[in-house]
Protein backbone atom coordinates (compact mmCIF):
# COMPACT_ATOMS: atom_id res chain seq x y z
CA UNK A 1 0.00 0.00 0.00
CA UNK A 2 1.38 3.71 -0.97
CA UNK A 3 1.98 6.01 2.18
CA UNK A 4 -0.44 8.96 1.43
CA UNK A 5 1.94 12.01 1.48
CA UNK A 6 0.40 15.50 2.54
CA UNK A 7 0.07 18.65 -0.13
CA UNK A 8 2.33 20.61 0.39
CA UNK A 9 2.36 24.54 -1.39
CA UNK A 10 5.24 26.41 -2.86
CA UNK A 11 5.16 30.02 -3.00
CA UNK A 12 8.36 31.95 -5.04
CA UNK A 13 9.43 29.77 -8.03
CA UNK A 14 12.88 31.04 -8.39
CA UNK A 15 15.87 28.65 -8.64
CA UNK A 16 15.50 27.71 -5.09
CA UNK A 17 11.75 27.25 -4.66
CA UNK A 18 11.81 25.84 -8.18
CA UNK A 19 14.38 22.99 -6.65
CA UNK A 20 11.85 22.96 -3.48
CA UNK A 21 8.86 22.01 -5.48
CA UNK A 22 10.42 19.58 -7.47
CA UNK A 23 12.09 17.49 -4.79
CA UNK A 24 9.05 17.44 -3.05
CA UNK A 25 6.97 15.92 -6.94
CA UNK A 26 9.63 13.59 -6.97
CA UNK A 27 9.32 12.58 -3.56
CA UNK A 28 5.69 11.54 -3.98
CA UNK A 29 3.69 15.14 -2.77
CA UNK A 30 1.22 16.63 -4.62
CA UNK A 31 2.49 19.94 -4.87
CA UNK A 32 0.82 23.36 -6.00
CA UNK A 33 2.61 26.35 -7.10
CA UNK A 34 2.48 29.99 -7.16
CA UNK A 35 4.55 32.67 -8.64
CA UNK A 36 4.33 35.88 -9.42
CA UNK A 37 5.49 35.48 -12.64
CA UNK A 38 3.37 32.72 -13.82
CA UNK A 39 5.24 31.76 -16.16
CA UNK A 40 8.24 29.92 -14.08
CA UNK A 41 5.67 27.40 -13.12
CA UNK A 42 5.49 25.78 -16.41
CA UNK A 43 8.57 23.60 -15.67
CA UNK A 44 7.11 22.33 -12.66
CA UNK A 45 3.42 21.77 -14.10
CA UNK A 46 4.92 19.39 -16.94
CA UNK A 47 6.24 17.56 -14.07
CA UNK A 48 2.59 17.27 -12.84
CA UNK A 49 2.16 20.20 -10.19
CA UNK A 50 -0.79 21.85 -9.74
CA UNK A 51 -0.47 26.16 -10.34
CA UNK A 52 -2.74 27.94 -8.51
CA UNK A 53 -4.64 30.52 -9.90
CA UNK A 54 -4.19 32.95 -7.68
CA UNK A 55 -1.98 33.04 -3.88
CA UNK A 56 -5.83 32.31 -1.89
CA UNK A 57 -5.70 29.54 -4.25
CA UNK A 58 -2.53 28.21 -3.49
CA UNK A 59 -3.12 28.67 0.22
CA UNK A 60 -6.05 27.05 0.62
CA UNK A 61 -4.53 24.38 -1.99
CA UNK A 62 -2.61 22.50 1.13
CA UNK A 63 -2.01 22.79 4.65
CA UNK A 64 1.54 23.47 4.55
CA UNK A 65 2.63 26.39 2.75
CA UNK A 66 6.32 26.64 1.88
CA UNK A 67 7.60 29.85 1.05
CA UNK A 68 10.51 30.84 -0.27
CA UNK A 69 11.04 34.94 -1.59
CA UNK A 70 13.49 37.54 -1.04
CA UNK A 71 12.96 38.43 2.42
CA UNK A 72 10.30 39.35 5.05
CA UNK A 73 8.34 41.69 3.30
CA UNK A 74 8.01 39.85 0.35
CA UNK A 75 6.21 37.38 1.98
CA UNK A 76 4.02 39.70 3.84
CA UNK A 77 3.34 41.04 -0.11
CA UNK A 78 2.69 37.41 -1.43
CA UNK A 79 0.63 36.34 1.23
CA UNK A 80 -1.35 39.80 1.96
CA UNK A 81 -4.02 39.01 -0.75
CA UNK A 82 -5.11 35.13 0.74
CA UNK A 83 -6.20 36.53 3.54
CA UNK A 84 -8.56 34.36 5.36
CA UNK A 85 -7.43 31.59 3.58
CA UNK A 86 -4.28 31.65 5.98
CA UNK A 87 -6.51 30.58 8.92
CA UNK A 88 -5.16 26.89 10.19
CA UNK A 89 -2.45 27.03 7.45
CA UNK A 90 1.60 26.49 8.68
CA UNK A 91 3.75 28.84 7.09
CA UNK A 92 7.72 27.55 6.47
CA UNK A 93 9.06 30.48 5.92
CA UNK A 94 12.71 29.99 4.32
CA UNK A 95 14.33 33.12 3.23
CA UNK A 96 16.86 35.54 4.65
CA UNK A 97 16.79 38.06 7.34
CA UNK A 98 17.44 39.16 10.76
CA UNK A 99 15.91 37.57 14.14
CA UNK A 100 14.15 40.82 14.73
CA UNK A 101 12.30 40.03 11.65
CA UNK A 102 11.77 36.63 12.22
CA UNK A 103 9.99 37.28 15.44
CA UNK A 104 7.92 39.67 13.78
CA UNK A 105 6.93 37.21 11.11
CA UNK A 106 5.46 35.09 14.12
CA UNK A 107 3.54 37.49 15.27
CA UNK A 108 1.98 38.25 11.36
CA UNK A 109 1.43 34.58 10.89
CA UNK A 110 -0.74 34.32 15.49
CA UNK A 111 -2.21 37.34 14.11
CA UNK A 112 -3.79 35.44 10.73
CA UNK A 113 -4.11 32.25 12.77
CA UNK A 114 -1.55 30.03 10.98
CA UNK A 115 1.16 28.36 12.54
CA UNK A 116 4.48 29.37 11.83
CA UNK A 117 8.44 27.82 11.45
CA UNK A 118 10.92 30.22 10.17
CA UNK A 119 13.83 28.45 8.17
CA UNK A 120 17.58 28.42 6.51
CA UNK A 121 18.56 26.52 3.49
CA UNK A 122 22.64 25.96 4.14
CA UNK A 123 22.97 24.16 0.75
CA UNK A 124 22.57 25.53 -2.90
CA UNK A 125 19.49 24.57 -4.99
CA UNK A 126 21.21 21.35 -6.92
CA UNK A 127 21.57 19.96 -3.56
CA UNK A 128 18.39 20.01 -2.12
CA UNK A 129 17.22 16.50 -1.67
CA UNK A 130 20.23 15.40 -1.18
CA UNK A 131 22.27 13.77 1.42
CA UNK A 132 24.09 16.79 3.48
CA UNK A 133 21.12 19.52 2.71
CA UNK A 134 21.20 20.93 5.62
CA UNK A 135 18.14 23.43 6.23
CA UNK A 136 17.98 24.97 9.67
CA UNK A 137 14.35 25.38 11.29
CA UNK A 138 13.57 27.13 14.73
CA UNK A 139 9.62 28.14 15.91
CA UNK A 140 7.34 25.74 17.32
CA UNK A 141 8.15 22.19 18.36
CA UNK A 142 4.72 21.16 17.45
CA UNK A 143 4.64 22.66 14.09
CA UNK A 144 8.20 21.11 13.34
CA UNK A 145 7.13 18.08 14.63
CA UNK A 146 4.33 17.77 13.07
CA UNK A 147 5.57 18.11 9.76
CA UNK A 148 9.44 16.89 10.19
CA UNK A 149 8.60 14.03 7.93
CA UNK A 150 7.64 16.25 4.58
CA UNK A 151 10.72 18.88 5.57
CA UNK A 152 13.02 15.92 5.55
CA UNK A 153 12.31 15.41 2.04
CA UNK A 154 13.37 18.52 1.51
CA UNK A 155 16.87 18.09 2.94
CA UNK A 156 18.14 17.14 6.91
CA UNK A 157 15.61 19.28 9.33
CA UNK A 158 17.70 20.52 12.17
CA UNK A 159 15.56 22.10 14.91
CA UNK A 160 17.17 24.87 16.85
CA UNK A 161 14.33 25.76 19.14
CA UNK A 162 11.56 27.50 19.92
CA UNK A 163 13.38 30.85 19.50
CA UNK A 164 11.85 31.75 15.63
CA UNK A 165 15.11 33.80 14.92
CA UNK A 166 17.73 31.18 15.51
CA UNK A 167 17.00 29.54 12.53
CA UNK A 168 18.47 33.21 11.24
CA UNK A 169 20.83 34.14 13.62
CA UNK A 170 22.53 30.57 12.68
CA UNK A 171 22.30 31.18 8.68
CA UNK A 172 23.97 34.31 9.26
CA UNK A 173 26.87 33.18 12.08
CA UNK A 174 27.81 30.42 9.34
CA UNK A 175 27.80 32.51 6.39
CA UNK A 176 30.11 35.11 8.52
CA UNK A 177 32.41 32.18 9.09
CA UNK A 178 32.24 31.53 5.55
CA UNK A 179 33.27 34.73 4.47
CA UNK A 180 35.98 35.21 6.70
CA UNK A 181 37.28 31.62 5.94
CA UNK A 182 36.95 32.21 2.15
CA UNK A 183 38.58 35.26 1.80
CA UNK A 184 41.81 34.19 4.53
CA UNK A 185 41.94 31.37 1.31
CA UNK A 186 41.97 33.87 -0.90
CA UNK A 187 44.71 36.30 0.27
CA UNK A 188 46.57 32.79 1.30
CA UNK A 189 46.60 31.86 -2.01
CA UNK A 190 47.50 35.10 -3.34
CA UNK A 191 50.47 34.85 -1.04
CA UNK A 192 51.42 31.49 -2.58
CA UNK A 193 50.25 32.26 -5.65
CA UNK A 194 53.36 35.02 -5.92
CA UNK A 195 55.82 32.22 -6.03
CA UNK A 196 54.67 30.85 -9.13
CA UNK A 197 52.37 28.22 -7.09
CA UNK A 198 48.87 27.17 -8.32
CA UNK A 199 45.91 27.53 -6.28
CA UNK A 200 45.10 23.57 -6.99
CA UNK A 201 48.58 22.92 -5.55
CA UNK A 202 47.91 25.03 -2.33
CA UNK A 203 44.55 23.45 -2.01
CA UNK A 204 46.00 19.97 -0.90
CA UNK A 205 47.08 21.40 2.31
CA UNK A 206 45.09 24.07 2.91
CA UNK A 207 41.87 22.04 2.75
CA UNK A 208 43.00 17.98 3.12
CA UNK A 209 45.72 19.33 6.28
CA UNK A 210 44.42 22.69 7.48
CA UNK A 211 40.64 23.04 7.82
CA UNK A 212 39.94 20.02 9.36
CA UNK A 213 43.05 18.85 10.92
CA UNK A 214 44.04 22.41 12.68
CA UNK A 215 41.43 24.88 12.25
CA UNK A 216 38.72 22.04 12.82
CA UNK A 217 40.56 20.85 15.80
CA UNK A 218 40.84 24.11 17.50
CA UNK A 219 37.36 24.83 17.21
CA UNK A 220 36.49 21.54 19.07
CA UNK A 221 39.33 21.99 21.25
CA UNK A 222 38.54 26.07 22.39
CA UNK A 223 34.72 25.81 22.27
CA UNK A 224 34.33 24.82 25.72
CA UNK A 225 36.70 28.01 26.90
CA UNK A 226 34.43 30.34 24.83
CA UNK A 227 31.18 29.22 27.13
CA UNK A 228 32.91 29.09 30.31
CA UNK A 229 34.73 32.43 29.64
CA UNK A 230 37.81 31.55 30.86
CA UNK A 231 40.99 31.32 28.17
CA UNK A 232 44.41 29.63 29.81
CA UNK A 233 47.47 30.78 28.29
CA UNK A 234 48.56 26.96 27.69
CA UNK A 235 47.44 27.37 24.04
CA UNK A 236 49.81 29.91 23.38
CA UNK A 237 49.25 34.04 24.38
CA UNK A 238 47.50 35.79 21.93
CA UNK A 239 50.04 38.51 21.77
CA UNK A 240 52.12 35.78 20.48
CA UNK A 241 49.54 35.95 17.41
CA UNK A 242 49.96 39.88 16.82
CA UNK A 243 53.80 39.17 15.79
CA UNK A 244 52.82 36.43 13.69
CA UNK A 245 50.52 38.90 12.10
CA UNK A 246 53.20 41.52 11.56
CA UNK A 247 55.33 38.76 9.65
CA UNK A 248 52.26 37.86 7.44
CA UNK A 249 52.06 41.46 6.77
CA UNK A 250 55.34 41.92 6.18
CA UNK A 251 55.54 39.13 3.56
CA UNK A 252 52.31 40.16 2.23
CA UNK A 253 54.12 43.73 1.56
CA UNK A 254 57.71 41.68 -0.15
CA UNK A 255 55.47 39.49 -2.31
CA UNK A 256 53.28 42.52 -3.41
CA UNK A 257 49.68 41.10 -2.09
CA UNK A 258 47.23 43.18 -0.24
CA UNK A 259 47.59 43.30 3.14
CA UNK A 260 44.01 44.59 4.36
CA UNK A 261 42.57 41.27 5.64
CA UNK A 262 45.75 40.64 7.71
CA UNK A 263 46.31 44.11 8.94
CA UNK A 264 42.59 44.32 10.01
CA UNK A 265 43.06 40.96 12.43
CA UNK A 266 46.45 42.46 13.67
CA UNK A 267 44.15 45.74 15.10
CA UNK A 268 41.66 42.93 16.22
CA UNK A 269 44.40 40.99 18.28
CA UNK A 270 45.91 44.33 19.35
CA UNK A 271 42.27 45.59 20.67
CA UNK A 272 42.19 42.59 23.09
CA UNK A 273 45.74 42.74 24.27
CA UNK A 274 44.69 46.42 25.33
CA UNK A 275 41.53 44.79 26.84
CA UNK A 276 44.03 42.62 29.07
CA UNK A 277 43.94 39.86 27.10
CA UNK A 278 46.93 39.79 25.93
CA UNK A 279 48.61 36.85 28.12
CA UNK A 280 45.18 35.12 27.30
CA UNK A 281 44.19 32.94 24.65
CA UNK A 282 43.60 33.66 21.00
CA UNK A 283 40.36 32.59 21.88
CA UNK A 284 39.66 35.82 24.29
CA UNK A 285 39.13 38.11 21.39
CA UNK A 286 35.86 37.19 21.68
CA UNK A 287 35.04 39.31 24.37
CA UNK A 288 36.08 42.05 22.43
CA UNK A 289 33.35 41.49 19.86
CA UNK A 290 30.98 40.86 22.42
CA UNK A 291 31.78 44.32 24.34
CA UNK A 292 31.18 45.70 20.73
CA UNK A 293 27.80 43.97 20.26
CA UNK A 294 27.05 44.96 23.66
Amino acid sequence: MTEQKSPVTVVGLGPMGTALAGTLLDRGHEVTVWNRSPGKAAPLVAKGARQASDIADAVSASGLLVVCLADYDALYSALAPAGEALRARVVVNLNSGTPKEANEALRWAEHHGAGYLDGAIMVPPAMVGHPGSVFLYSGSAEVFAAHKDTLAEMGDPTYLGTEPGLAVLYNTALLSMMYSSLNGFLHAAALVGSAGVAATEFTKLAVDWFLPSVIGGIIKAQAPTIDEGAYPEDAGPLEMNITTLKHIIGTSEEQGVDTEIPFRNKELLEKAAAAGFGKSSYTSVIEVLKRAAA
